[in-house]
């Protein structure tokens, strides 16, 4: 007979199974809807690549087994095969840029990488079209270290984010305007951001949760975005830490807002 002690240890134990597969399902669906907006702009920006159909078909595939009822097997299967395309489809676009990794989070993500070896089954023709864009895709350069690292205020998952800077300055215009010369890098951007935080009423500890949660790239992005809509947000700083918040628990993309700034520049 189970004694109270351990009935409650075995719910708490469902409880927290269960909140882990709401946060990996979470984490799929922002990772489809980030690929299926990039496939579009890929298809605006490099139409002679073949790449962005296959994207945008492993985007609306995903969109459809996101319907039925996954295993938590089946969500890691999907992340990592979403990994893979975003992480090549931002390399397509935009090759200068470089994922600042730390050493231990470049160990945790090949450890990842190698815990999930089998590929979802779904798009047979996906992992060919991967190996040869990669081939003919150019070498990437490195760019030089952020401030971020010079204060010890840097994410374990930090990295560039998988909308390339491109798509990010076409969408958000505003920021654009605070730098006399413009904007090319990542690193650039970065710059600019940071001289903005404060005249959007950011306090330095909410930008230091954002970057904590979010990686330095995706803050920075954040930003840029509020500022595209500052006069309708009554607290920028609440706002930022809302959705620090649901980036620590890989609830929170800043695909969606560059798409919907992009869709309303297009209206």
């Amino acid at each position: 007979m189970c004694t109270a002690s351990e009935i409650c240890d075995a719910a708490e134990e469902v409880r927290a199974q269960a909140e882990k597969f709401h946060r990996l399902r979470e984490t799929v669906s922002l990772m489809r809807r980030d690929l299926a907006g990039l496939s579009t702009y890929g298809e605006d920006c490099r139409p002679d690549l073949a790449i962005w159909t296959q994207f945008s078909d492993l985007a609306a595939l995903t969109a459809r087994d996101l319907r039925r009822k996954l295993q938590f097997e089946d969500l890691e299967k999907l992340e990592v095969v979403l990994h893979k395309a975003l992480e090549l489809a931002r390399d397509v676009l935009e090759p200068e840029a470089t994922t600042d990794l730390s050493t231990s989070a470049s160990q945790n993500e090949q450890h990842h990488q190698n815990s999930n070896k089998d590929s979802y089954d779904f798009e047979p023709g996906l992992e060919d079209d991967l190996k040869i864009v990669s081939i003919a895709k150019p070498k990437a350069e490195a760019h030089p270290a952020s401030e971020d690292n010079k204060d010890g205020v840097t994410s374990a998952n930090a990295k560039v984010p998988n909308l390339p800077l491109g798509m990010i300055l076409r969408a958000c215009k505003e920021i654009q305007l605070y730098s006399e010369t413009p904007i090319r890098h990542w690193h650039e951007f970065v710059k600019v951001a940071d001289t903005v935080r404060p005249m959007m009423g950011i306090a330095p500890t909410a930008w230091d949760d954002a970057r904590r949660s979010m990686g330095l790239e995706e803050a920075c992005v954040v930003l840029a975005a509020m500022l595209e809509r500052i006069a309708d947000i009554r607290s920028p700083g609440g706002y930022l830490r809302s959705l620090s918040n649901k980036a620590a628990v890989g609830e929170f993309s800043s695909g969606p807002m560059i798409m919907a700034l992009m869709r309303k520049d297009a209206a």
